[in-house]
């Protein structure tokens, strides 16, 4: 017979276990996967965006804490290190083609980078932001821990980057097929390093999903843009905030 009162006192000795928040997070994410599969694999059932709604959802519900939650999950950021250099492998079975292509790609990576942090910062600027805000959104592109430092060595607020970083990530993974459709962009190679300079970790996996060729190039993307935004960012942002009259 089922007893509430029981289940109550079970979840409140749970919600004090570490391992909640890896569960949670795990579980989440499995039946994101899953609606994910059920939907044809469309970008709009992102299963990132899924995990992020259901484990919110439930923190609220429960009343649980975010740092009671993270002791737990933070076993799954751990390995977010390990999993981008575990994009090295796929990478290097593409050298020969990088070798081919090595011009065109240093000069999107270039374009790309400059975009990204002018279009953030000026979009920024004219919708009658603060340069604090400025400096926040401007590595956004970047992969979390780097767009972090980047947002922290600038001024800005690297808590709210980290949102934004995730944001895009997944509004570039939901409207890169259909962009890049729209555009006829045909080539693998082409639209797996737009995903992962425009939308990095997040963008690299759907690219993944897609072909091994396309995530090798989204990786790359991701991991020179990263290097780029934290070379570029530091001397670009101070320009274009003097520029606009910050």
């Amino acid at each position: 017979m089922f007893n509430f009162e029981e289940l109550t006192h079970f979840w409140v000795y749970l919600s004090a276990s570490p391992l909640l928040g890896l569960t949670l997070t795990l579980c989440a994410y499995v039946f994101a996967q899953w609606v994910f599969a059920r939907c044809g694999f469309s970008p709009l059932a992102n299963p990132v965006a899924i995990s992020i709604a259901i484990i919110s959802l439930l923190l609220v519900a429960s009343g649980m804490s975010y740092q009671r939650y993270f002791a737990g999950a933070q076993f799954v950021h751990f390995l977010l290190g390990p999993a981008t250099v575990a994009l090295a492998v796929p990478l290097a079975r593409q050298v020969p083609r990088l070798r081919r292509s090595l011009l065109p790609l240093v000069c999107a990576l270039l374009c790309g980078c400059v975009t990204a942090i002018v279009s953030a910062v000026l979009v920024a600027l004219l919708l009658g932001a603060s340069p604090e805000l400025a400096r926040t959104i401007a590595p956004k592109s970047a992969t979390t821990p780097i767009a972090m430092a980047v947002s922290e060595r600038l001024g800005g607020i690297p808590a709210l980057t980290a949102v934004l970083v995730i944001g895009t990530g997944i509004f570039g993974a939901i409207s890169g097929r259909f962009l890049m459709n729209t555009l006829r962009v045909e080539s693998h190679a082409a639209r797996g390093l737009a995903l992962g300079v425009a939308a990095h970790g997040i963008g690299t996996a759907r690219a993944f999903q897609v072909s091994p060729e396309m995530g090798a190039y989204a990786g790359l993307g991701m991991g020179l843009n990263g290097v780029l935004t934290a070379l570029v960012a530091p001397w670009l942002v101070p320009v274009l905030l003097g520029w606009m009259g910050h």
